[in-house]
């Protein structure tokens, strides 16, 4: 058999292509600082004006013709390398932009220990626990693992310190000095730790510093002055029982009725397991919708919002001079071809820019034709909605269509939705159409929510519901759908 190399044709994808993919697949403010980019780099792009003429030429009497041996590579090119860019890096005024402080729960805990009645080694072991409590509040090591923390860290301090005070001349202050020392820096227990951890379980919010669930809503009672009642005595004895809803067993137990058992779970579910959660700082997430489909004269129409980018065209300048270039020699041939490429490159974005704006306002035209019926009547009425199915009409290819959708929104009379949202699979009806997955959770959720609380309903008794209503669907199904919205089953929904 002969071996021996082989040369094999490859396809190269087209730098362009992906350039092109990207712009699609961009959210609307991460195209804007794309397009500012371009903007500063490419010199045949400029902004276009709302009220620019494109035919707009003005004539004045007097006004000298430009001179025909002006270099215009001069001008072209000025601030490139012929093959390269505009240096990004030049000199410019620079605004530092204002720093904005965020304070975390343990800033808020450093506070109010400051104002607390500690020595300064309560001091230090309060700030210990404190930087071990978790974004939930509670305390996320053992009480060994903060004095092992503590020992640990102390000890190059400890001895620098003893070195220092063995340099004082004075006996008797030397030896108040090692003394003192001495009982500062004594070894840490987990009793004396116990006991500055209930100073910081004292502060706000209520339930902070707790080294599980069940004790952080004990000393949310326990501030509440509920020490003596029935949800304190449960939650510290029957907590697994309270969470799983077993309210016989725990009645059963405790003496007394399943009505009291249940207004005992209603007083529990109003404190907060999670009480570092209200001191978080998470920034602020903003949506600026790509698309906005309104209802103008009893129809559906869409509109990109785009009106916030800035609106890119060729230099008329820089196109003309072009146009006028016809040098022969080899060094203009390379700042031709620089320039060719510059201005064919500013030509393809604005294209681009184009076609994704386009393809953006075919796909959701389609999606509300598709949808009609869930903008007159909500998302019980959502129709099955595939990204092939959205291909197939524009005639374009399903992985485009799902970068189109990606991360995209719309606002709509109803609201402001991700692209994604009106995209799922669906279950037959009686009469022969879809029905959306969505459409089928809301119609769940909405039977749930109109239920007797005496006699919630089974997820058969769902099924059965929907059946009536046309739409075929078997019971696991309504019970997978059910733990998707974090409805829990009917037993647990039961009140006496």
């Amino acid at each position: 058999m002969f071996q021996g190399a082989r040369t094999r044709p490859e396809t190269k994808a087209n730098p362009r292509l992906y350039q092109a993919m990207d712009l699609i697949y961009m959210p609307l403010l991460e195209l804007q600082t794309r397009m500012e980019q371009e903007l500063s780099e490419n010199p045949f792009l400029e902004l276009s004006e709302p009220d620019d003429d494109e035919d707009l030429q003005v004539d004045e009497e007097g006004q000298e013709e430009p001179d025909d041996e002006m270099d215009w590579d001069e001008i072209l090119l000025d601030g490139f390398d012929v093959g390269g860019t505009r240096e990004r890096y030049e000199p410019r005024e620079y605004y530092q932009p204002p720093a904005v402080e965020e304070r975390h729960l343990h800033d808020f805990l450093e506070d109010q220990i400051a104002l607390a009645d500690l020595d300064e080694r309560q001091r230090w072991i309060a700030t210990e626990i404190i930087g071990n409590i978790d974004d939930d509040g509670l305390l996320s090591c053992s009480l060994q693992e903060v004095a092992d923390g503590l020992n640990a860290s102390r000890e190059t301090v400890r001895d620098t310190a003893l070195v220092e005070a063995g340099e004082i001349e004075d006996e008797e202050a030397r030896q108040a000095e090692m003394e003192e020392l001495e009982s500062l820096f004594a070894p840490h227990t987990t009793e004396e730790i116990e006991a500055v951890l209930r100073v910081v379980q004292s502060l706000d919010p209520p339930g902070v510093g707790a080294r599980d669930l069940g004790e952080c809503l004990r000393i949310q009672l326990i501030r509440a002055d509920r020490e003596d009642s029935p949800a304190f005595r449960i939650v510290t004895d029957h907590l697994d029982d309270l969470l799983n809803h077993r309210w016989a067993e725990i009645a059963k137990a405790g003496g007394i009725s399943v009505a009291e058992v249940q207004e005992v779970a209603d007083e529990v579910a109003t404190l907060d397991p999670r009480p570092g959660r209200q001191y978080a700082s998470s920034p602020d997430e903003y949506v600026i919708p790509d698309l906005i489909v309104d209802k103008v004269g009893g129809d559906y129409l869409v509109f990109a919002n785009d009106t916030g980018l800035p609106r890119l065209r060729l230099s008329r300048s820089y196109r003309d001079v072009t146009a006028k270039r016809s040098g022969q020699d080899e060094d203009d041939k390379k700042n031709k071809e620089f320039i060719s490429s510059r201005m064919n490159a500013a030509q393809w974005l604005i294209q681009m820019i184009e076609q994704r704006r386009q393809t953006m306002l075919r796909v959701m035209r389609y999606i509300v034709d598709r949808q009609l019926r869930f903008f007159e009547r909500g998302v019980q009425h959502l129709k099955p909605l595939t990204l092939r199915e959205v291909a197939e009409h524009i005639g374009m290819a399903e992985s485009t269509v799902s970068r189109v959708t990606n991360e995209k929104y719309v606002q709509t009379p109803t609201g402001t939705y991700p692209l994604k949202f009106f995209f799922s699979g669906g279950l037959p009806t009686v009469t022969g159409s879809d029905i959306s997955t969505r459409g089928v959770q809301a119609k769940i959720r909405s039977l749930v929510d109109s239920e007797d609380p005496h006699r919630p309903l089974t997820d058969q008794a769902i099924v059965n519901l929907l059946k009536s209503e046309g739409v075929k669907i078997a019971r696991r199904t309504v019970a997978k759908y059910r733990d998707q919205l974090g409805i829990v089953p009917a037993r647990m929904r039961k009140r006496v």
